[in-house]
């Protein structure tokens, strides 16, 4: 891009190239709407983070073309295997939907994506945005300038989108975190189930295998410092973590190539439009991972926005229908925070138990 440089203006800017901005984008292209995809990242990540669609995701997925191919790098019917100090306790099934790494489900979107003629933009990352009766003009870090009809912020629970639009994001955040997570090898560990120890200590940790990979998605209770504060996330970590939960001598975690933590945030944006630009996905809601509906959300919400956008690029752009997408998705993403509140508590309570796991927040 050139710096300073003012371009033509498109139908709809979308910011961010996660599930939800690909998706976005692909069912806006399909439409026959003109669309950009700025990503702030250089390139595109390998990283498993959300790890699962529902069917009703797959099935949206799969109109626009994407659902074959993610068909493909996924896998269903995985156990849950559950351990508790050390013995093998249970195994249960994992029920529908289908286990694939976040990042298959980008790959395969902007493959869909480029087949309709649009590739993202890395790189380009948002730094003001300003609006009138006549769209909207997104200048970027290097000083690009972009005019849109409409911009969306698809741009996760971080969202300069939502920053520069002075929308707040209300609810509660905890204090401290409450998981560490990464994507490991674990040569030596059957990569047949969803390994779930847990301990009657508390705590646990839980490594599951990514299909398409040789690596493992761990997740576990933090370790502590001598004042009882949360440790960072590293190998070394996870490795003491593993000795310490799962006791099964000879396996040593190795190759990280993803460490992060994640504390319980339950919070939702006042509203979801100012104006000519709306809020999609994490930027407009975060609440807690049980379930795994973060993703799925984020792609109803594409769904509907993809609507409300077409139906005012070919018709009279009323407020009545701009106010669609938030009517719609602004009581959903309450309801989704509030339950998945609810079903982050079952399973805490219910991982005391032998023999239980994740699956008591799965409905």
């Amino acid at each position: 891009m050139t710096t300073n440089a003012l371009t033509a203006a498109t139908d709809v800017l979308v910011v961010g190239s996660g599930p939800t901005g690909l998706t976005l984008a692909c069912d806006l292209a399909r439409r026959g709407v003109a669309v950009r995809v700025l990503e702030r990242l250089p390139a595109p990540h390998r990283e498993s983070r959300g790890k699962g669609l529902q069917l009703e995701a797959l099935e949206l997925l799969g109109e626009l073309g994407a659902g074959d191919r993610i068909r493909a790098a996924g896998r269903t019917g995985i156990v849950l295997r559950k351990y508790f100090d050390g013995e093998h306790i249970s195994d249960t099934p994992s029920g529908a939907g289908i286990l694939v790494g976040q990042w298959q489900v980008e790959e395969a979107l902007r493959e869909r994506l480029a087949e309709l003629g649009v590739r993202v933009e890395h790189g380009a990352a948002l730094a003001a945005i300003d609006q009138d009766a006549a769209g909207v003009r997104a200048e970027l870090s290097d000083g690009t300038t972009l005019r849109a009809a409409y911009l969306a912020g698809c741009d996760g629970g971080r969202s300069t989108t939502r920053r520069l639009l002075g929308i707040p994001l209300e609810g509660s955040t905890a204090e401290e975190e409450a998981m560490v997570l990464g994507d490991v090898r674990a040569p030596g560990l059957d990569r047949e189930f969803w390994h779930q120890w847990f301990t009657t200590e508390g705590g646990g940790i839980l490594l599951c295998p990514m299909p398409g990979t040789d690596s493992f998605q761990l997740q576990a209770a933090p370790e502590r410092d001598e004042q009882g504060r949360p440790l960072p996330a590293s190998l070394e970590s996870f490795q003491r973590l593993f000795d310490r939960y799962a006791r099964v001598p000879g396996i040593r975690l190795a190759d990280p190539t993803w460490l992060s933590s994640w504390r319980v945030n339950s919070r939702v944006a006042a509203r979801m439009r100012r104006g000519r630009a709306f809020l999609a996905g994490d930027a407009a809601h975060v609440h807690p991972i049980a379930g795994g509906l973060g993703m799925n959300t984020g792609i109803q919400d594409a769904t509907a926005l993809a609507r409300t956008l077409a139906a005012a690029l070919t018709g009279p752009a009323t407020e009545e229908v701009l106010d669609t997408y938030e009517s719609e998705r602004l009581p959903a993403a309450r309801a989704v925070v509030a339950d998945t509140t609810q079903r982050y508590e079952r399973v805490v309570e219910a991982v005391r138990t032998p023999g239980h796991g994740t699956e008591a927040g799965m409905s």
